[in-house]
């Protein structure tokens, strides 16, 4: 199964103010396309051609490293581009997530408060998550293209801090970058959706 870029799922304007088009155009055009073009030439001849891309990411893990990081990324990156929507964020939230999110993390404000240190304290490159583990609603951070799938767990949000995320719009402020991720672009129906495939 070779990998393929998906367009994006709104135009490259569409997250302003809090994600700029030209964040969006290098971000999707040129570093999404890099893990693509990377992943399909490290795929050949890997004995993992025409597996599932959860598949080809759980069972590169520790085993081939560069296909492992192209493929984990273009996994992350093909959700990560419909984790957010205009006008998303806010704690409005579908009942049966909010619900989880009150019994297994203490409540949305303290979610967002987890998430965004999840997100400030990964040190270096790498993402925070919302992830489903044993049952239980988790926030978790890895490094890289790392992600919950190789944990044992099920990502329902995830959010990139790479620098080239933010960089462009933020510099170097990743928190509030994580914030307006969290208040203005999560697309809460998306994370909803995985949320009731993974219960």
């Amino acid at each position: 199964m070779a990998f393929e870029l998906p367009d994006l799922p709104y135009a490259y304007d569409a997250l302003g103010p809090y994600m700029s088009a030209e964040t969006l155009e290098y971000h999707h055009d040129k570093h999404h396309q890099a893990y693509v073009t990377n992943g399909n030439n490290l795929l050949k001849d890997s004995g993992l051609e025409g597996k599932s891309l959860e598949d080809i990411v759980k069972e590169s893990y520790g085993k081939n490293a560069g296909l492992f990081n192209n493929a984990g990324q273009h996994y992350n990156h093909i959700h990560f581009w419909k984790w957010m929507k205009p006008n998303g964020g806010g704690s409005s939230l579908p009942g049966a997530l909010a619900a989880k999110i009150d019994s297994d993390l203490g409540g949305f404000d303290k979610f967002r408060a987890d998430f965004i240190a999840a997100g400030t304290t990964q040190f270096g490159s790498g993402w925070a998550w919302l992830a489903m583990k044993d049952g239980k609603l988790v926030v978790m951070k890895t490094p890289n293209g790392e992600n919950p799938l190789v944990h044992g767990a099920a990502p329902l949000l995830g959010v990139d801090v790479w620098e080239h995320s933010y960089y462009i719009d933020y510099r170097n402020a990743r928190p509030k970058y994580l914030e307006a991720f969290v208040d203005n672009m999560i697309n809460w129906d998306y994370v909803d959706e995985l949320f009731q495939a993974a219960s």
